[in-house]
């Protein structure tokens, strides 16, 4: 797997589209050998009569071209191709060629000149039917000028700069460039995308394939992909090559474009120190609900008379379960509502509004924080979640819920929790402005991975919450309740190790560089963030 680590800023302009991906796959060939998985990728995407288009009007023989590839797909078990006569009219041959694909299971593009492809098929309706395809869950496969026609913003040509055109919006939010380390690319992809900083930049080379299925990016082939992101004001240009074999998630690095391009550090906090302007948060560390947390909970919910929201949507749609969490309903809270919607669609109904709106209390469930992150962000939700607070009420949350409410989003990245920065996932909800929030802190011996955070936005104060433990805070007090303890952290108790002095990598070690609150006991935030 590959990890960019250290965001996004919460708001309609970072919504990345699609954050799940297309249903079907992008198979994206730089040019040269064609690794053997290409071909068997496109024989099992094939239905029992299914057929694939070859498309070869990239080529200055089409004819030529296409023959060339029926033979190379018929010695991988592919018969059904569909190839649109090269001599026909423009306008007929982009009509057929869209009925063509609209049959089709699969298409491969050849290579040649993309410019050609382009303006050949430019008022055909191709690009829609090749979405259309891949809405269905269909495969598109091209190599060389095939590759770089499936980003919108498209290198046209170009040695050393760039001449940039428009392709086809397949891969989206990229700009994609193929031959890249034999013909040395690297500079004239990273022109291209300092130009459109917006999109990432994805470099393949020959004989090598990235595979796009949904939001995960996998290359295989004898040699790798590089994906490049723009410099901005706070992060420089980023560099990223991911070998044979490594995986990458294209959603957080599309995130992490956009969060460039809005210049907002995500580091610096945006919504003033830590503080709860009204309302009150029980931010709870994993593990077990004890009774006195519940408690807590209900009773700033508004006891017998609150009417309890609960998001568990932090999980995959397939896990995310209807059912009203037991430790609510053993407290006896009688107005509980679940809320599986997500998504700016689901998110605008009626049902979910309204429900909303008459909270007295909201909980977030486990999984993993940037499900939270995809499922509001860019939607009304967070405005409605925080009037919940504005009424007084109260947010509460265990392990992922409880990340979601800092500020400063911790081990937000999509394939795995280790990476405690991860660009693209690096803004929480903000409930609790101006903080880094982790869990199952002692427990899982995570003392040392704040550090790094801290140390790099000083302006955070984080806060490391054992299991079965929560802090709940109100204005600027927080109380400690629960089994453990939670342990805070500031730039100011970093002051003993200089930036260029290692971090303590054991938890006993870190352990001495943190405020720890035991159960039972309080401190105020100004005083640890000061």
């Amino acid at each position: 797997m590959i990890f960019i680590g250290a965001g996004i800023a919460v708001g309609g302009d970072s919504l990345v589209p699609t954050p799940d991906g297309w249903p079907g796959t992008l198979i994206i060939v730089g040019g040269g050998s064609v690794p053997d998985d290409v071909p068997s990728a496109l024989r099992k995407s094939l239905h029992e009569d299914g057929s694939l288009v070859v498309i070869a009007d990239a080529a200055s023989d089409p004819k030529e071209a296409a023959e060339s590839s029926k033979k190379w797909l018929g010695e991988f078990g592919i018969s059904n191709v569909v190839v649109v006569d090269p001599s026909l009219a423009e306008s007929e041959r982009g009509l057929m060629t869209v009925a063509a694909i609209d049959a089709a299971s699969a298409v491969w593009i050849c290579g040649g000149q993309q410019s050609r492809l382009a303006t050949t098929f430019a008022t055909s309706g191709v690009e829609a039917a090749l979405q259309r395809l891949l809405q269905r869950g269909g495969t598109v496969g091209g190599t060389s000028a095939g590759a770089a026609i499936m980003s919108k913003v498209m290198i046209a040509s170009g040695k050393e700069k760039p001449a940039m055109s428009e392709g086809w919006d397949l891969l989206q939010g990229a700009i994609v460039d193929q031959h890249f380390t034999n013909r040395n690319r690297l500079g004239r992809l990273q022109i291209a995308v300092g130009m459109h900083p917006e999109c990432l930049g994805v470099g393949i080379d020959e004989g090598t394939a990235v595979f796009i299925q949904g939001r995960q990016m996998r290359v295989t082939g004898r040699d790798s992909a590089t994906v490049v992101l723009a410099k901005t004001d706070y992060r420089d240009a980023e560099v990223l090559r991911l070998a044979a074999g490594e995986v990458a998630d294209v959603t957080q690095l599309r995130r992490a474009a956009r969060q460039r391009v809005s210049r907002v550090d995500p580091g610096e906090p945006q919504y003033g120190s830590p503080k709860v302007q009204s309302g009150s948060l029980v931010i709870v560390g994993g593990g077990a609900m004890t009774e006195d947390v519940v408690q807590r909970f209900v009773e700033l919910a508004g006891g017998e008379a609150a009417n309890i929201v609960v998001l568990p949507t932090a999980v995959s749609r397939e896990e995310t379960s209807d059912q009203a969490p037991g430790f609510l309903k053993k407290e006896g809270v009688a107005n509980i509502t679940v809320l599986t919607q997500r998504g700016p669609d689901e998110v605008a109904s009626e049902e979910f509004r309204s429900s909303l709106k008459s909270a007295t209390g909201i909980w977030f469930g486990g999984g993993r924080q940037w499900n939270f992150v995809d499922a509001y962000e860019g939607t009304e939700a967070i405005e409605l979640f925080r009037d919940v607070l504005r009424r007084g009420g109260v947010i509460g949350g265990s392990s992922a819920g409880a990340t979601i409410q800092g500020e400063f989003l911790v081990r937000g990245h999509p394939l795995g929790n280790s990476v405690m920065m991860a660009e693209g996932y690096e803004r929480g909800f903000a409930f609790l402005p101006g903080m880094a929030i982790d869990q199952h802190f002692s427990q899982r011996d995570r003392l040392p991975d704040l550090l790094p955070v801290i140390r790099r936005h000083p302006k955070m104060v984080g806060v490391g919450i054992d299991e079965g433990t929560a802090i709940v805070v109100t204005g600027t007090r927080v109380e400690v309740i629960g089994q453990h303890s939670a342990h805070f952290v500031s730039a100011k108790q970093l002051m003993s190790t200089p930036a260029e002095q290692e971090l303590p990598s054991t938890a006993e070690e870190a352990a001495k560089l943190y405020v720890s609150i035991k159960t039972g006991e309080s401190t105020d935030l100004q005083a640890l963030s000061q």
